[in-house]
Parts: C-alpha cells; sequence; structure tokens
C-alpha cells in the first residue's frame, strides 16, 4: 500500500496550484464585487481567456481519453485538481472534458455531441431531478411516448446544473410505465439528448448561494429515435453513474474549500489580539484548529479512496457515498468554525467566508442528501453487499 503521491501527480498538483494562486485567486475580490451588485461572477470572455491560459500550460482535458485529445490523467488526479480548484470561489473549470455518460453515445452521437463538449463549442447538462422526484427517483413522472421515429416528450426537471446555459440536455424519461413500476424504477426509463433547439425552455432557480440551477419544461418536445443514449429503458444505469461520479467530487471541493478556508483561519488567529495576547494562543481557537486540520484530512483520503477504486476499474459507489457524506459534513462544520474564529467580520461580506458558507450548505443536498447517502451505506452492509474493511 502507497500513502503518497507520485512524482507525477505531485508535479501536477503544484502546477495547478500555482495557476489558481496566480489566475483565480487574485480575482477574487472581482467576483465578490460583481455578485454584490448582481452582476455575474466573471464575464464569459474573462472565463474564455482563463481556460485558454490553462490550455496553453497543458490542462486541457484532465481525464479525458487521449484518442479524444485529452491528457488521460485517471480519477485520482481529477480528484487532486478538483481540490486545488476548489480553493478559490472563482467559477472555472478545465476545459476539454464532458459528461462521462456521453461516452456511451454512438459514433454519430459522439461526432454530434461528444467531440463539440469536449472542444468548447457545445454545453451539456443532465436532468433527471424533478419537483416530486429528487432523491427518490423512482418517482419520475416525465414520459416519452414513441410516435412513429420520435419520442414526445413532457414533464418538468428541477434543479439542474447548467441547465440555464447548456445547448443539450441528457434528459432522463418514463418509455414503459409498466415496466418502470414492476422494477421500481431501475427500467423502463430512458435517456435521450434533447437539444435547446428542439423546444425544452428553462428558468433560472434563485438560491441561497450563488450557485443558480434551472427548471426544465418539456412540453411535447419531439426527439427522433437516433438520440436515445445508450439502450431502451436501460436510462436508470446511466444516471447512476453519472450521480455516482458526482457523489465523490463534492467530497474534493469540500477538501479544498475547507483546507483554504482553515489557513485563513491559522492566519487570522496569529493576527487577532484579545486581552493582550493573540486568539491562537487561547484553546478554544486552538481546538477548532485542531479539529478542522484531523477532519479534513480524513475527507481526503476518503476522497482519493474512491478516486483510486475507480482507476483500478472497481465498482466504487460505496466508497463515493461515504466520501460525500463525510466531505460535504466536514466542509460545513469546517467553515462554520471559520466564522467563528473570524467573528464579526467573519460575517460580512468584505470576506469570502460567508459566501462560502452559503455555499457549502448545499454540498449536504445535491447529488444525492445526506439522508439518502446513509440509506445506501448502511444497506450495503446490511444485505451484505460490502463487508467491513473491504477496500484495504
Amino acid at each position: 500500500m502507497h500513502l503518497r503521491l507520485t512524482d507525477e501527480q505531485k508535479m501536477v498538483q503544484q502546477t495547478i496550484r500555482k495557476f489558481v494562486e496566480k489566475e483565480l485567486i487574485p480575482l477574487e475580490n472581482d467576483v465578490l464585487r460583481n455578485e454584490r451588485e448582481g452582476k455575474p461572477s466573471l464575464s464569459k470572455e474573462k472565463q474564455e481567456e482563463l481556460v485558454l491560459k490553462a490550455k496553453n500550460a497543458g490542462f486541457w482535458g484532465i481525464n479525458t481519453p487521449e484518442e479524444y485529445g485529452g491528457a488521460d490523467l485517471g480519477q485520482m488526479m481529477q480528484a487532486i485538481v478538483a481540490m486545488e480548484v476548489s480553493k478559490t470561489f472563482v467559477p472555472f473549470q478545465f476545459g476539454g472534458s464532458a459528461d462521462n455518460i456521453l461516452y456511451y453515445g454512438n459514433e454519430e452521437q459522439k461526432k454530434k455531441y461528444l467531440i463539440p463538449t469536449i472542444n468548447g463549442d457545445k454545453k451539456s447538462c443532465f436532468a433527471m431531478t424533478e419537483p416530486g422526484a429528487g432523491s427518490d427517483t423512482q418517482n419520475i413522472k416525465m414520459t416519452a411516448v414513441k410516435d412513429g421515429s420520435e419520442w414526445v416528450l413532457n414533464g418538468e426537471k428541477t434543479f439542474i446544473t447548467g441547465g440555464n446555459e447548456a445547448d443539450f440536455v441528457m434528459v432522463i424519461a418514463i418509455t414503459d410505465k409498466e415496466i418502470h413500476q414492476k422494477t421500481k424504477g431501475r427500467e423502463g426509463v430512458t435517456c435521450f439528448i434533447a437539444d435547446r433547439d428542439m423546444g425544452w425552455d428553462s428558468e433560472y432557480i434563485h438560491t441561497m448561494g450563488e450557485w443558480g440551477p434551472a427548471s426544465l419544461f418539456f412540453e411535447n418536445v419531439r426527439i427522433p429515435k437516433e438520440n436515445i443514449l445508450g439502450e431502451l429503458h436501460k436510462g436508470y444505469n446511466l444516471g447512476l453513474e453519472w450521480i455516482g461520479f458526482a457523489r465523490w467530487i463534492v467530497g474534493a471541493r469540500a477538501v479544498g474549500t475547507a483546507e483554504r478556508l482553515l489557513q485563513m483561519a491559522i492566519n487570522y488567529s496569529k493576527e487577532r489580539e484579545t486581552f493582550g495576547k493573540p486568539i491562537s494562543e487561547r484553546q478554544a481557537i486552538q481546538w477548532q484548529i485542531a479539529d478542522s486540520a484531523v477532519e479534513i484530512e480524513a475527507a481526503r483520503w476518503l476522497v482519493l479512496n474512491a478516486a483510486f477504486t475507480l482507476d483500478q476499474g472497481e465498482d466504487n459507489r460505496h466508497l463515493a457515498s461515504i466520501a460525500k457524506l463525510y466531505g460535504a459534513n466536514m466542509g460545513t462544520r469546517v467553515v462554520d468554525r471559520v466564522m467563528q474564529i473570524h467573528g464579526g467580520m467573519g460575517y460580512t461580506r468584505e470576506l469570502p467566508i460567508e459566501r462560502w458558507y452559503r455555499e457549502a450548505r448545499l454540498w449536504r443536498i445535491y447529488d444525492g442528501t445526506d439522508e439518502i447517502q446513509r440509506v445506501i451505506i448502511s444497506r450495503n452492509l446490511l444485505k451484505g453487499h460490502v463487508k467491513l474493511g473491504q477496500y484495504v
């Protein structure tokens, strides 16, 4: 067992860390000011400029197969990258990537959707959640009815990340109600690729954070049969694969953000004095710093283990749920402690702590709530699908 990054992984980590420190963190005050004024965090032009800088530095398609022009660095590096980029709230994603389930498309679909998405010419989103079907995916209501060579979709999706900006959506709909009911939602649903110009609409959802998801509306949207992604009636498995990847990435983001926040608290505690001495000398502050450091390290290794397991070609869904559950809760505890250490200033919008506070609260909800992760983890153990200590 090797519990250290390889030299190559360390090199990539340090290079990305320098990129974040040089290109992203200096933009934080601009982002805070823009958001206070109700403007976009960064202009589209600035975001494109940052992606181009990263591409020129060799970071393009970090986890994209080499045959599609990517670096294919693997899931461990994906986790490390997510941790580093999450040390800032400046909105940024390395280019050259596409949703993992798009690779299940046929050659024509890859040419029309996958390649343009990797190249940055198209934007995608994935839609499974509905107003009455979040964690309870078997309660999906959106239907797709076959009409000749087309499928007609009707229904609504909600809380869809990227739904307002997407050129096309990979959307899950019921294609056989009987099978859907008989299998408790595990079959009878199909994943369709739907271009925006096929007729679906999106609406911005205002939240307590800066994240702006969308509601998607389908009213007699006609989709050609050629746009079925994967197998007919087997879309649920694609949905699980998409969500499974997203879960441990949430844990990775929490680690990066918590690490940056804790460093802010350490620095501040050395500067801030009360009753003649720095608050870093107060036991109450020391314990909050120590507890946070321990929890960050625990979450880091849970995330890396989930990523490593996937790199080995093994099923990591159990570990992904653990990493998501612990990482998300760790993040909310750390940001709360950091705000407490900063006192009144931490609560103001002059510092980014309150912004991260609002963002962190979302980690425990999307891509599977805390409650759902606990159901999954306990069910796997109680039914014997996973043994304690299995992943050592």
